[in-house]
């Protein structure tokens, strides 16, 4: 097995966490009323439950280092998620360039956990 890390973000509501990340493609591959484990593919996110995070306030982010960035995004973009700058959960695209060199688009979950999704260079 190779060494890794995963993200540890809070879920106020395991179900609707589960349900949220399935609609972008990710399956849950453990799961009980204080920990889960969500897959898509190499990516993967552990949730710890925790009803008092306000998602308005959250500081919880995760980075997700991909080598297809666009076809990422274009998955993602199948859920149909809000585009505009205050909707939660919102999906903040297309990828771009950034000033500090690379290329990447931002996911907000419901519970206002910031994912930077990066290519890979």
């Amino acid at each position: 097995m190779t060494n890794r890390i995963t993200a540890n973000l809070p879920a106020r509501d395991m179900d609707e966490t589960a349900a949220f990340y399935q609609r972008l493609g990710f399956t849950v591959g453990f799961k009980d009323d204080g920990w889960m484990i969500l897959n898509r593919g190499a990516m993967e996110l552990e949730f710890f439950s925790h009803q008092d995070v306000d998602p308005k306030t959250s500081c919880f982010s995760a980075c997700f280092r991909v080598d297809d960035l666009d076809g990422l995004y274009a998955d993602f973009e199948k859920a149909g998620l809000p585009k505009d700058c205050w909707s939660m959960p919102r999906l903040q695209g297309p990828p771009k360039l950034e000033p500090f060199g690379l290329r990447m688009f931002a996911l907000i979950d419901h519970n206002g956990s910031l994912i930077r999704c990066i290519e890979n260079r």
